[in-house]
């Protein structure tokens, strides 16, 4: 079954302990966090000290999303507060090899991000560092926008690339019951939702719909 990680970009900020309590009682698998840096992309949002903050209200896993520039000066912090999935972009750092061996000696799981415009072919020779591929099906840096559907090529193509390694497809950005739905039949293994899961109250319902 698809795993659902909600993402807290799109969660009330002033509650967020509050939030992922709600979201684990709701059914939700993972915990996404958006690391925003304000360079790599245009918006900021929280670092490792509210990650460790929240790191108790949970034993969900935190899948951190880190859209920053020179991932290898923070994976450390984010391993240390509690992160259990560490993501970077293929198109942030020279030495995509040397970060993934990091995150990996740091006890995290490692994941690579593509961007929509990004070859998946980035990743061809670090498929034996990897837990997880993430397919950005939207620009990344804001909420609420539009799935790319060239995407959905994307993530088959790369669910073949990964077979027989221990890898898993993530897809975030413009994720609801339609364009789950394809995702999934796609091969995707977890699908990031913001607005999505957040957009009512009803978190369990809208998780639900999502699978």
């Amino acid at each position: 079954m698809v795993l659902i990680a909600p993402s807290l970009v799109s969660s009330d900020f002033s509650i967020l302990k509050e939030e992922v309590i709600a979201l684990e009682k709701a059914g939700a698998d993972m915990i996404h966090l958006d690391i925003m840096d304000g360079r790599f992309v245009p918006n900021l949002t929280f670092g490792a000290p509210v990650v460790k903050s929240i790191r108790g209200a949970t034993k969900l896993p935190f899948d951190a999303h880190l859209m920053v520039e020179n991932p290898e000066l923070m994976v450390e912090s984010f391993a240390k507060a509690g992160a259990d999935f560490i993501t970077v972009h293929a198109e942030t750092t020279a030495h995509l090899d040397r970060v993934l061996q990091k995150i990996k000696s740091l006890g995290a799981k490692a994941g690579v991000a593509l961007n929509p415009s990004t070859d998946e072919s980035a990743i061809k020779y670090v498929l034996d560092r990897l837990d997880l591929v993430l397919v950005m099906s939207v620009n990344p840096g804001f909420g609420g926008q539009s799935f790319i559907q060239s995407s959905l090529e994307k993530i088959a193509r790369i669910k073949k690339m990964v077979k027989g390694y221990p890898v898993m497809v993530e897809v975030d950005g413009g994720i609801n019951p339609l364009t789950a739905a394809a995702s999934i039949a796609a091969g995707a293994d977890i699908l990031v939702a913001g607005s999505a899961v957040f957009k009512t109250g009803d978190y369990r319902q809208n998780i639900k719909a999502l699978r």
